[in-house]
């Protein structure tokens, strides 16, 4: 998919899991890119504007502790998204593609070739919704500045930095999965 407003007008913009509760670094712990709420409702915004598909997908977790068990405050959408999205997918794994109602059957549905990938975390959620994406044959736009993670310890326990993390994210999805944008490349046309 090259970047015209014909092509964009055949991808949804999949928000994935912009949830309060990734705002507890007690749980998370230190994230990186300030930035990603901002850019996220500057896409979603600019898709709404010229009447695009939006997916809002909200993470249903299972774990009695987490924040982002429903019914505790972190559950909730965080401000930022605003409106109703064309299509509301809740899930308790990590690819949006594996949750309810079938996001593949609604974007086959509606006639939709991409999928432009923003939301939390880069690494989990973003990535394997990328990565299933891609293996089932849509053209993928992965809004890296428009994604956050968190810093994270390796095998040897090592503290790895979410900047770290993200570009090898990018280097893992891009020309593979997916192909991995700025916001500013989605939203100038």
């Amino acid at each position: 998919m090259d970047f015209t407003e014909s092509s964009l007008a055949r991808a949804a913009l999949i928000v994935i899991d912009v949830q309060r509760g990734f705002d507890d670094s007690a749980w998370w712990g230190q994230r990186d890119n300030p930035a990603c709420e901002a850019n996220i409702a500057e896409l979603v915004a600019t898709w709404r504007a010229r009447d695009r598909p939006v997916v809002f997908v909200r993470h249903d977790s299972t774990n009695p502790r987490s924040p982002l068990r429903p019914g505790q405050a972190g559950h909730e959408f965080k401000d930022v998204l605003v409106g109703h999205p064309d299509l509301l997918v809740v899930k308790s794994v990590n690819s949006a593609f594996h949750g309810t109602p079938d996001l593949h059957a609604w974007l086959q549905s509606e006639q939709l070739e991409g999928i432009v990938i923003c939301g939390i975390t880069t690494n989990h959620c973003c990535e394997t919704t990328a990565r299933v994406g891609g293996n089932l044959g849509y053209t993928v736009l992965f809004a890296l500045d428009a994604t956050h993670m968190f810093d994270r310890k390796d095998l040897q326990g090592v503290l790895v930095p979410a900047s770290e993390i993200g570009r090898m994210t990018a280097l893992n999805l891009q020309g593979e999965f997916a192909t991995v944008v700025s916001t500013q490349d989605l939203v100038v046309i």
